[in-house]
């Protein structure tokens, strides 16, 4: 199983977002700062250095009742991410440079499925969603998880019968999700990848393409870890902008004007955030972006028969191939997508989308080269988890 890089101490014993981040629901600046370190930079020089739980489970200890003898390489802690498209679950163990994957499970689940247009979550939806959270509590359990923190994003934020999907899973899964904030999900995410950022001065964009939503954040990466210097939300991912424009004509030049509707969407979205970035060369900007669609178009930069975790993360890729690959994809139609490897049936309908809004990024951010993460929000739980537990967080007890 993959190893994580590092470990990342973080001072939110609750996993909330500090008061003096929250201004606003989609945006906001000057963010609490984090504390960690980062470990020096590798031999390779195509990839960048080294490339808290308000709820729990029953299967683990509820947050600030677990035991303060700091942690040990045999107790398992656990992150669950459950979003508007995937369902997913990390398990890992403490290492002494990070933590050491000891399972994993993603299952693509449509949580938000047709929430754009009844704006609640369907019957078959919360079915897939329940059944993907079974198969994860089931590991939970065989895993002796101690420590776990479950969280559920933008569908679950925004769907009227959000609340009550909460209590079914916790019902018949025993599973608690937590519906973070806007913010709180931007400030894991960025915990969670950071350090793949590229080494360089001046201020980074770190982004998100999620299912329902896309979190844009500007950090300041000069210490261990980033300080959050500002940062939007906007409610398109590839599930909702993809619902919002019927793009799978059969006529090229349809799908042609759809792509470019979409583009304008998400760029009319982001034009308060833009209107604050700092000028900058475009040679000196970073770039780092964490999703199944970076991912993707990474995999297919690199002609991959099929996805490899190892190739991908961490994976510098110049942006002029990212466009030109969305350009490609955004001509195809649905079945020769479906032909590709690494995209299949189950992306094939929702990467295009995923590509309006990655160029969209690049619009606003036209840095020369982007960085491509396979990690984000469970990463980030599981950093601020164990860097809740580690000893070196704790002050020394005189007696």
């Amino acid at each position: 199983m993959p190893q994580a890089d590092t470990a990342v101490t973080s001072p939110a014993e609750s996993g909330k977002v500090p008061k003096d981040m929250a201004k606003s629901a989609t945006s906001g600046r000057n963010a609490a700062k984090h504390r960690g370190r980062r470990p020096a930079a590798p031999a390779s020089s195509h990839r960048p250095p080294n490339s808290a739980a308000s709820a729990s489970s029953r299967f683990g200890d509820q947050p600030g009742h677990h035991d303060r003898g700091g942690w040990n390489a045999r107790r398992a802690y656990a992150a669950i991410d459950l979003g508007t498209n995937n369902c997913r679950l990390l398990i890992a163990k403490p290492a002494a440079d990070g933590f050491v994957v000891v399972d994993a499970f993603s299952r693509v689940v449509r949580l938000g499925e047709g929430l754009g247009q009844s704006g609640r979550l369907s019957d078959a939806a919360m079915d897939r969603a329940v059944a993907a959270l079974s198969i994860c509590a089931d590991k939970l359990r065989r895993r002796h998880v101690a420590l776990a923190r479950s969280v559920a994003t933008e569908a679950c934020r925004k769907a009227s019968n959000g609340p009550a999907f909460i209590d079914r899973v916790r019902r018949e899964t025993g599973i608690v999700l937590d519906i973070i904030t806007a913010e709180e999900e931007a400030r894991l995410a960025v915990l969670g990848c950071h350090i793949l950022l590229e080494p360089g001065d001046g201020p980074a964009l770190i982004f998100d393409i999620g299912g329902g939503s896309t979190e844009l954040v500007l950090v300041d990466s000069s210490g261990p870890v980033p300080d959050i210097l500002d940062w939007m939300s906007v409610p398109w991912g590839v599930v909702t902008l993809t619902e919002s424009e019927r793009f799978d004509s059969e006529d090229a030049p349809s799908r042609s004007a759809a792509y470019d509707r979409m583009r304008a969407r998400v760029m009319d979205a982001f034009a308060p955030f833009a209107s604050r970035l700092p000028a900058l060369p475009d040679a000196e900007r970073r770039l780092l972006g964490t999703s199944g669609t970076v991912t993707t178009l990474a995999s297919l930069h690199l002609d991959l028969p099929c996805y490899n975790r190892d190739a991908i993360d961490g994976l510098i890729v110049p942006s002029e191939s990212m466009r030109a690959i969305s350009a490609r994809l955004a001509g195809m139609s649905l079945q020769q997508r479906r032909e590709l490897p690494c995209i299949g049936k189950e992306r094939a309908d929702l990467v295009v989308a995923g590509c309006a809004i990655l160029e969209s990024i690049l619009d606003i951010w036209p840095a020369m080269r982007l960085g491509v993460a396979d990690r984000g929000i469970r990463e980030g739980i599981l950093r601020a988890l164990m860097g809740r537990d580690a000893p070196s967080t704790r002050p020394e007890q005189r007696g």
